[in-house]
């Protein structure tokens, strides 16, 4: 409001906007605009809506008192006269002058300071017809940047518009966009229809406003239980979905292959906890005992350092144990553990690499932190050539080399890990990158070979004691059958003997038990279900007869343990050799037995059933001979005419030398084939009772076919 006081009236209160409108009546320029009504105002154009105050007179203002000359002061005083020569400066020194204008201007800047930088350019959303005040200043000569020019109108609040006399409701239908009338109306809820005027509106009969009234009420109540109930039950589902959802997202986490992946990389943060091995020790480990004898030095320098130290000694930092599968590189690891009663930290190879870049090398990290801080201690990393192997440069791995350079650092680098000893297994040492396996990383190799025949048995006597076994067992002799076999496959043959006597009914383990679990494990099962017509079963009977007269007579031939001709695996028969030791080197004379009792088979055949009827069982007899054979010319330098030289590659050799060793091998096979067939020829008769005693028994164990060979009864059959 804008308050006016004169000494000649008493005090009259109006409106700015309704006091500029008069004064604009009296210079005539807006006349045109003080008889529009507000009907008609509803049907201008946009521009003229937006001068909506009302047009008054001296006369409505009871300003017609004042004449001329008084008007003049009080424009005078109401407006100031500026004329253009007066500088800025004295403008803005005339005090109560209005500079200030709560209408939005061109622009920022001439909002702030009441006039436009860009002088003279007119935005693109001021409005371009003049207002009321705008026209008066400009025909009473006051300069333009005192009146900043209206831009757009500034939308008010609701409050305020109601606080100002003005409903939503009269506004012009162009003032206000849609959009923001759907804003400004958002809180007016449609009219509520009350029961009563229901009542009127349906036409309802009086005498049954009370039914109808009952029949709402009820159905009201039923809905609002209805609703009630519905939103109860969307309450449970939604909480059994989150606990569904909780349980799954668990679930994931623990399963192997998506467990990457939602451990939040559990490998960067998750703790390393030793394992005790206390109850492990050298006693546990047989048959190694060349490595048991290497370690012990360790055992002694984790159980008592100061003893190497006072003479300079370090402690070593690994040691790698080197062996084929199963030989026990594990259990030594562990027993090296609890023997020194230290804490032992068990990592597979595996286990430090996945699909993130960084986890292994992280791990690696946590993994000797860990054990810095509980030295002296054992880290046992098993399958090291998984992590440890050659550093290459492939672009499907560009981040492959990280854990081993991790690894590397640990072991030999700035930092020193005194009292953590690093033990390494692998069956595999030649994959394994040479800066691994160097002195100062790796500084002992131990080798952990498969077990000769006095640790088969002392394997077989350790786990012979954890079953009730008979006392006529001879572990001595299943040992000497088992050559080749690691400590893991005589516990797996022990353990099948254990099966097979509990599903014979028996209450203990016999010989008769190990020898079958043995030839299941290296010759397959029996195929008892297979039918065998009476010649075939003949023919593998004299086949295997033969095999078992060459090795019963030749010399320098292994003694005979087993023939049967129960069919196992791929084959319908055979005959098992038993060597009384374990054989590191082999005489020519040995090797040529070898080849004769393999020839003996279809020697045999030959001579029983004619050249016409030999069949195709001989065909591995033939290349175990043939194997023998070639060794012996390219490898063993056992061929008068080739000489002591060997060939490693026959591919790279000439085709003349290839020919050479092919007719050597071929002279050495058939020398083997005449002598397999003058023994059988001289040996006949003893040939055609171990055939017909086979094929009677269809089993004969060593001491068998020697009282069969003599003639004697067989005891117990």
């Amino acid at each position: 409001m804008f308050s006016l006081s004169t000494s000649l009236q008493p005090q009259v209160t109006v409106q700015l906007s309704h006091l500029i409108n008069a004064l604009h009546s009296l210079t005539g320029s807006v006349s045109s605009n003080t008889s529009v009504s507000q009907k008609n105002r509803d049907n201008t154009p946009e521009q003229d809506l937006n001068s909506t105050e009302p047009s008054l007179t001296l006369r409505d203002l009871g300003l017609t008192d004042l004449g001329v000359g008084r008007l003049d002061k009080l424009v005078e005083k109401l407006l100031p006269c500026v004329t253009q020569q007066e500088s800025l400066s004295d403008l803005r020194a005339v005090p109560n002058i209005w500079r200030t204008s709560h209408l939005s201007s061109d622009s920022f800047f001439h909002n702030k300071h009441g006039f436009s930088r860009m002088g003279g350019v007119t935005p693109v959303f001021s409005k371009q017809n003049k207002s009321p005040l705008q026209t008066l200043c400009t025909d009473l000569k006051y300069l333009p940047m005192l009146v900043p020019k209206r831009g757009f109108k500034t939308l008010k609040s609701r409050t305020r518009r109601l606080q100002g006399g003005l409903d939503s409701s009269v506004e012009p239908e162009g003032f206000t966009p849609s959009f923001i009338k759907g804003f400004l109306t958002r809180d007016k809820g449609p009219d509520v229809e009350t029961l009563d005027k229901l009542l009127k509106n349906k036409n309802i009969p009086d005498g049954q406003h009370d039914a109808f009234k009952t029949g709402f009420a009820e159905g009201f109540l039923k809905a609002q239980a209805l609703t009630q109930r519905s939103q109860e039950s969307l309450r449970r589902t939604r909480l059994i979905l989150l606990v569904l959802l909780l349980v799954g997202l668990y679930g994931l986490s623990k399963t192997p292959f998506l467990s990457v992946r939602f451990r939040t990389t559990s490998g960067l943060d998750s703790a390393v906890d030793p394992v005790q091995v206390k109850n492990v020790t050298f006693e546990h480990v047989k048959g190694v005992e060349e490595a048991k004898n290497e370690l012990q030095e360790v055992v002694e320098f984790l159980r008592n350092p100061q003893k190497f130290t006072v003479l300079g000694g370090k402690l070593p930092k690994g040691i790698l144990l080197v062996g084929p599968p199963g030989t026990g590189k594990t259990l030594l690891a562990r027993a090296v553990a609890g023997e020194a009663d230290v804490p032992f930290y068990y990592a597979s190879g595996s286990e430090f690499d996945e699909m993130f870049v960084g986890v292994g090398a992280s791990r690696i990290r946590n993994l000797f932190r860990e054990a810095k801080a509980n030295a002296p201690c054992v880290i046992f990393i098993d399958e090291l050539d998984s992590v440890g192997g050659k550093r290459i440069e492939s672009p499907m791995h560009p981040y492959s080399r990280q854990t081993i350079n991790q690894l590397l650092a640990e072991m030999d680098g700035f930092k020193p890990n005194e009292g953590v000893i690093i033990i390494g297994a692998t069956n595999f040492p030649e994959a394994l990158d040479n800066a691994l396996i160097r002195p100062g990383r790796f500084d002992m190799q131990v080798t952990v070979p498969r077990p000769d025949i006095k640790g088969r048995t002392e394997i077989l006597k350790w786990y012979l004691k954890k079953i009730k076994v008979d006392t006529a067992v001879e572990a001595e002799v299943i040992a000497r059958g088992t050559v080749g076999f690691s400590g893991a496959e005589l516990e797996n043959l022990v353990n099948q003997a254990a099966l097979k006597a509990a599903v014979d009914g028996k209450d203990m383990v016999t010989m008769k038990e190990l020898e079958f679990s043995k030839d299941k494990i290296l010759m397959g099962p029996e195929r008892r279900s297979a039918e065998i017509d009476k010649k075939n079963k003949e023919i593998t009977a004299y086949h295997e007869s033969g095999h078992a007269i060459i090795a019963y007579y030749t010399k320098d031939s292994m003694p005979i343990n087993k023939a049967t001709i129960m069919p196992r695996g791929p084959t319908l028969g055979h005959v098992s050799m038993l060597p009384e030791n374990d054989r590191w080197s082999e005489t020519r004379a040995q090797l040529l037995a070898q080849m004769d009792v393999s020839m003996g088979g279809r020697v045999a055949e030959e001579l029983i059933f004619g050249s016409e009827n030999i069949t195709t069982g001989a065909s591995s007899d033939f290349d175990s001979a043939t194997k023998i054979a070639k060794m012996m010319v390219t490898r063993f330098g056992m061929s008068e005419k080739l000489g002591v030289m060997t060939y490693a590659d026959l591919t790279k050799q000439s085709p003349e030398t290839q020919a050479a060793i092919e007719h050597e091998v071929r002279i050495l096979l058939r020398d083997s084939y005449e002598r397999a067939k003058v023994l059988l020829k001289s040996r006949s008769k003893e040939h055609k009772i171990l055939a017909e005693a086979l094929l009677q028994y269809e089993t004969l164990d060593a001491k068998e076919i020697q009282l069969v060979l003599e003639g004697k009864a067989i005891n117990g059959r």
